[in-house]
This record gives structure tokens, C-alpha cells and sequence, in this order.
């Protein structure tokens, strides 16, 4: 069991939940007021994705993240900001009879470059990288991160002095986590976060969270979380799997039957679990420390 752990709140991710909870934050003023509001329930790290403010739909426009970093941190509340890159990897063919040409209103497919462009400006302390490709829930949508694609993006983010959140949703995922650190383009202390329960990646059984820990070399760092309503069990799994935890409305928008949560409750409801578990919870300054990170503000 892992006794010192740090909680990353996902604020608001790029899915389809606006319409299900309007706690969900969509505006860049939300989005930022979301990572404070975890912060200030226990949360060391906050993971933004932003929102088109007129449709709620997941983006990646520079100046909407340049909006979030600004007003977080002119808040003067610390916090580890990790900015998603998984934007831009998004494709969506015509139809199973027809698959081209793909559905141009929901495919996002830029380069390496594109994908962190606010990285490259905004130089956040840790971002992600989704590494590998996959049939992400239903229809046909594939969550598109080519290994070229994947060695570009280290590549860069490494020359920024970012460190990379590698985000693993299959054991094909780690196996080519391995493989870009044997290659150079991943530095020590190498992060990792297990996606869990996403249709079609790895389950979120405890035999599989048992199988992809057993192949984490030692010395990585690693989260672990699950959708839905196995996000609060998780917190506990993942302690007790000797890794850190991640909640946040990004995957979850319950904190129990027929309760619509926020970011804030989510992380005091983990914060709650960790400690009766007798787990101290880390805060961002430890964190910092203990991922070797850089702070630019």
C-alpha cells in the first residue's frame, strides 16, 4: 500500500456530460474556478482539458488554455497544473459500410507540433501523453496516437522541461511506455496514469489493475482510476495497488446515487477515504519535489 499519496483532480474532460450536470465547467472562468476548487479540497494536481464555450465540446484552442493557466494562477492557490495534449488525435470514420470519407465533424487529426502548441507556449508542469491507439467507446470513434506521432510528442515535451503524464488505457499502452524510455525520449521519475473501464481498454476488475501494475518497473511513479461509479472504489484500489489517485468530473459526475458531484466533493470524498485508510494525502510542493518538476510561476 502506497501511504503518502497525491490526488490529481480531472476537471472537466472532453466528453459528452455538459448535458447530464451543469456542475460540469465548460467556460475557461469555470474550467479554472474547478481547479482551484480542487485544490482547495486536497487536490495537489489539477488536469484541465478545455471547452468550446459556445457548444461544450471538447477543444484545444491555445487562448482558452491560456485563460485557464492565467486565472489560476493569478488566484495565488498552488496547485501542479497538467494540461491535456490528447487533443487532435480524433477519428471518426464515415460509417461501417463507408468508411471514407471520415466524419468531418467530429475528426481532429493535427500534428505532433499542433497537438502542444499551448505547451509550447504556456509551459505547464506536466502534461499528458495518450500513449497508444484505440476504439474509444461506441461507433467509430478511434482514439489516434501513432507511434511517430508518439516519439514526436516526447521528443518535444522533453525539450520543454514538461513532464509527461503517460496515460495508459492497455497493456499494449505500457508495453510502448517502456519502449519510448528505453529510447531516451521519457526522463526519470517517469509518470504514469492507469486509465481503467474505458470502453474498449483495459477493465477495471482488481485482477486487471493487478495485472498492469505488476508491469511498472520499479521507481515509476503511477495513478490509477476508473469511470463512473468505480471512481471512489478506485481511490481505495489504488492506494492499496501502492499507487496514487486521480477524481474528477472528467470520468464521474456521481458522488452517489442520485447526487450529482463536484470537482470539489469528489476530491474531499477521496481525501475522506485516504485518510481513514491512515494514507497521508501529498500537497503540491511535495509533489513537485517528488517528480523532479518545474515550476515557472
Amino acid at each position: 500500500m502506497n501511504t503518502e499519496v497525491f490526488i490529481t483532480c480531472a476537471v472537466t474532460g472532453a466528453g459528452a456530460t455538459t448535458d447530464k450536470s451543469a456542475k460540469v465547467p465548460v467556460t475557461p472562468a469555470e474550467i479554472a474556478a474547478a481547479c482551484i476548487e480542487a485544490a482547495k479540497a486536497g487536490a495537489a494536481i489539477a488536469h484541465a482539458h478545455v471547452r468550446d464555450p459556445a457548444t461544450g465540446r471538447g477543444a484545444r484552442d491555445p487562448a482558452l488554455y491560456r485563460e485557464v493557466v492565467a486565472r489560476v494562477r493569478d488566484s495565488g492557490v498552488d496547485v501542479v497544473l497538467n494540461l491535456t495534449a490528447g487533443m487532435g488525435g480524433d477519428l471518426v470514420i464515415g460509417s461501417a459500410e463507408t468508411p471514407l470519407p471520415l466524419n468531418a465533424e467530429f475528426t481532429d487529426m493535427v500534428g505532433a507540433e499542433e497537438r502542444l502548441a499551448h505547451v509550447t507556449e504556456l509551459l505547464p508542469e506536466i502534461c499528458t501523453i495518450d500513449c497508444g491507439t484505440m476504439n474509444f467507446a461506441e461507433g467509430d470513434y478511434v482514439m489516434t496516437n501513432t507511434p511517430s506521432t508518439l516519439r514526436a510528442m516526447a521528443k518535444r515535451v522533453q525539450a520543454l522541461g514538461v513532464r509527461p503524464e503517460i496515460e495508459v488505457f492497455d497493456t499494449g499502452h505500457l508495453v510502448f511506455a517502456k519502449q519510448l524510455v528505453r529510447e531516451g525520449l521519457i526522463d526519470d521519475p517517469v509518470m504514469i496514469q492507469l486509465c481503467m473501464g474505458i470502453p474498449y481498454g483495459a477493465p477495471d476488475d482488481l485482477a486487471s489493475l493487478n495485472a498492469m501494475v505488476a508491469n511498472i518497473p520499479a521507481g515509476w511513479v503511477y495513478s490509477a482510476f476508473s469511470i463512473g461509479r468505480m471512481q471512489l472504489p478506485y481511490v481505495a484500489m489504488a492506494a492499496l495497488a501502492g499507487g496514487n489517485v486521480r477524481v474528477g468530473l472528467e470520468d464521474n459526475i456521481w458522488l452517489q446515487k442520485g447526487v450529482l458531484a463536484s470537482n470539489g466533493d469528489l476530491v474531499e470524498r477521496a481525501v475522506t477515504i485516504l485518510t481513514a485508510m491512515n494514507a497521508r494525502v501529498l500537497g503540491p510542493a511535495e509533489v513537485r519535489e517528488r517528480l523532479k518538476l518545474q515550476k515557472r510561476w
